[in-house]
């Protein structure tokens, strides 16, 4: 592991060990280093979660970044198959849509050691929604216990504060007795996602965020605005890497430089 990983890993730990509650930031200089750092503290995260529990269970968003960090993340010598994949959220589409999220990240595995069996798409094509979103519950329970509990999640940022599909004035966000649920229409796609209970559950949180349209947004994400639905994500045991045009807003001094 890199000393920039290892920086990384201690920004990691809880607020209320590091003395503050702000989520720490790592900046990057652009988005393909930003994709290659959170690779790589992804699979720093592998071997401690399969010595204390067997297994791996990881849950990505999606997004052209996310991708890049997925592919990164397919190249390294881990134990795949200790290594579950499922879905934060996905869009309501038939099997194999561009749209589809899952469409993407099969592709990131495609003839890697990473079983498809271990990668969990979220069954949006089902005609029951209802019914699909509480077979999903299902699985994670299956395998991340009751309540379900992942290792790590990695979660993106929009401009308007959304992460996972938990955006503004949607009646999902006040899901608290469910770890999957349905939406509204949200550019022209009702969604399927993990809602704050499973996603304040996880061990880990990774935020990854870039791109100048995520500067406004970022230093509340940081500080933990409940006005936006990113800011209510628990921040302890939280990494934000961003890249530069994502940080602009935030002061030097607030930030810890991992470029490469």
């Amino acid at each position: 592991m890199t000393r920039e990983m290892d920086r990384s890993q201690d920004r990691a730990r809880p607020a209320a060990a590091r003395g503050g509650d702000r989520i720490r930031v790592a900046v990057c200089a652009n988005p393909d280093v930003a994709a290659e750092k959170a690779a790589a503290f992804i699979a720093a995260q592998v071997a401690p979660a399969v010595s204390a529990r067997g297994r791996f269970l990881l849950a990505v968003s999606g997004g052209r970044t996310p991708w890049q960090m997925l592919r990164a993340l397919a190249r390294a010598p881990l134990p795949w198959d200790r290594i579950h994949l499922f879905q934060v959220d996905e869009r309501v589409a038939p099997a194999g849509d561009p749209d589809r999220n899952a469409t993407h990240l099969r592709a990131c595995f495609e003839g890697t050691a990473l079983g498809s069996d271990h990668i969990h798409a979220m069954p949006v094509e089902d005609a029951d929604l209802d019914g699909a979103a509480r077979r999903y519950a299902a699985t994670l329970q299956e395998l991340a216990g009751t309540p379900a509990t992942l290792d790590l999640v990695h979660l993106g940022l929009g401009p308007d504060g959304h992460t996972a599909s938990l955006v503004p004035n949607d009646p999902v966000l006040a899901v608290t007795d469910r770890d999957v649920a349905l939406t509204g229409v949200y550019h022209e796609r009702r969604r399927m996602t993990l809602t704050y209970p499973i996603l304040n559950r996880a061990r880990m949180i990774l935020w990854l965020a870039t791109g100048s349209d995520k500067a406004e947004v970022l230093p509340r994400l940081r500080d933990g605005d409940p006005s936006i639905p990113g800011g209510r994500i628990r921040r302890s045991g939280a990494l934000i890497i961003a890249d530069q045009a994502a940080a602009a807003r935030l002061a030097a001094s607030e930030t810890s430089e991992v470029q490469s």
